[in-house]
């Protein structure tokens, strides 16, 4: 039985291609799978056991595929079945959280606000993240549901995304705010819009470093990282090996976007 020697990284879409274009700059003699659920996105507006069922098919299907760690690049998916994933498999599974605690860090009167997606937001794992962390109550929530669909058609800035922008903000008094958690991973491509409709005196943050950090830390403890090569990258879309996709996704990656 050969040892299994790939990283899988999954999300519903390609969101979680910004957390794979992170991993590749410091672990660049891996090999990687990357799995999309591309029949099934958007995740974050879907009620919770059908999230987990999905999840959990997308999971069975990957623990076939040779893999020694898997990254749950989607914080939807994290929130509703990191630990039941954890008590059902052997290898490690590395989840994704918005970065709340590194916000909430740099000690001012202003607030910060966490966007996500609908779900990730109603989730307990997120409520106990910011009681854990924000003594002075200086969080508050925003889901921004479309920008996953608007991700998916790669729609990164046209006038429908500005204009959803404006109008969900215009819910919120922004001058109250000095940072933005952008807590799915979809809504990274769009921080070129954030800024250029909220300034650049709002700071953008993501769990996107500190994750990939983490599965590094993981791999080095555990004496799994692959120092013989590596690079080769091999995508699913819903269990398929899609070619057109592939061959999207690698543009996407070795683009500048975000």
């Amino acid at each position: 039985m050969t040892e299994a020697s790939k990283i899988a990284f999954f999300d519903s879409g390609i969101g979680g291609l910004t957390v794979l274009k992170e991993a590749l700059k410091i672990l660049p003699e891996e090999d990687y799978i990357y799995f999309a659920d591309v029949d099934n996105v958007p995740y974050g507006t879907k009620p919770k056991e059908t999230v987990k069922k999905l999840v959990f098919d997308a999971v069975n299907f990957l623990a076939n595929q040779d893999i020694k760690i898997l990254v749950l690049a989607c914080n939807t998916a994290t929130s509703v079945a990191v630990a039941d994933l954890r008590r059902e498999f052997s290898f490690p599974i590395v989840g994704m959280e918005p970065a709340v605690k590194p916000a909430l860090e740099k000690e001012t009167d202003k607030k910060i606000l966490v966007t996500a997606t609908s779900l990730t937001l109603k989730e307990e794992k997120l409520k106990n993240l910011i009681t854990t962390y924000d003594r002075k109550h200086r969080v508050e929530t925003l889901p921004l549901d479309k920008l996953v669909k608007f991700a998916e058609n790669l729609n990164f800035e046209g006038d429908e995304v500005k204009d959803y922008i404006k109008n969900e903000f215009s819910k919120i008094k922004i001058e109250e705010f000095d940072t933005i958690v952008l807590g799915c991973t979809h809504f990274i491509y769009f921080k070129k819009i954030f800024h250029e409709i909220l300034g650049n005196s709002i700071a953008l943050i993501d769990g996107n470093e500190g994750t990939t950090r983490n599965l590094k830390r993981i791999l080095t403890e555990k004496n799994l990282l692959n120092h013989n090569g590596g690079g080769k990258i091999i995508f699913f879309a819903s269990k398929r090996n899609e070619q057109t996709l592939s061959n999207l996704w690698l543009k996407i990656l070795e683009s500048k976007i975000p």
